[in-house]
């Protein structure tokens, strides 16, 4: 038996081109829907830092004015409302065992007190007559605290700020008291 075989194996011819390299990417400018995006996100976080206590302040300083002017300071942090910027104190130099002042700041119309050698458990305290309300803060630690504002009267005001010792405490003076007007010689 003869066997007949053909070989038949086809070539296959592979045909290789070259195609050129891509070329790098171009930059391209922003535009459409991604500068529309953008613009979104940077004029939603201005708003966002500006309605937020942080941001009030931050806004405020930039025009220099208080955040609260007038009865709307009533009760609230002088640091936090701007009021510090301008305000002026009313320090007795001698015999003042906790360093007792004033702060009066013109332009949110309101004072405040601070003791900065006071200890823990000492009570400051300030007082606006005519017939404000007054505020008071306890040291916790440290040696300085700060009463909340209490807002003064268009005109003529009288403000007592005292320093009260804790009971049994480290501090070793008696009740202390600075008394202010409008007229007082604030520095």
């Amino acid at each position: 038996m003869t066997t007949d075989s053909t070989d038949d194996h086809s070539a296959t011819t592979t045909t290789t081109t070259t195609t050129p390299s891509p070329e790098p990417p171009t930059r391209r400018r922003l535009g459409g829907p991604t500068t529309v995006t953008l613009a979104v996100t940077i004029v939603g976080a201005v708003v966002a830092a500006a309605v937020t206590p942080l941001g009030d302040r931050v806004m405020n300083s930039f025009f220099d004015e208080p955040t609260c002017p007038g009865e709307a300071c009533e009760g609230k942090n002088p640091q936090s409302q701007g009021c510090g910027e301008d305000a002026r104190s009313l320090k007795p130099a001698v015999n003042n065992p906790a360093q007792l002042q004033i702060r009066y700041s013109e332009a949110c119309g309101a004072v405040w007190a601070r003791i900065q050698s006071g200890n823990p458990g000492d009570v400051v305290m300030v007082e606006v007559l005519p017939g404000r309300t007054a505020r008071s803060a306890e040291v916790e630690y440290d040696h300085d605290k700060f009463t909340h504002m209490v807002t003064v009267p268009d005109g003529e005001f009288q403000a007592t700020a005292c320093v009260i010792p804790k009971p049994g405490g480290d501090s070793t003076f008696d009740r202390y008291c600075v008394h202010a007007t409008e007229a007082t010689a604030w520095r």
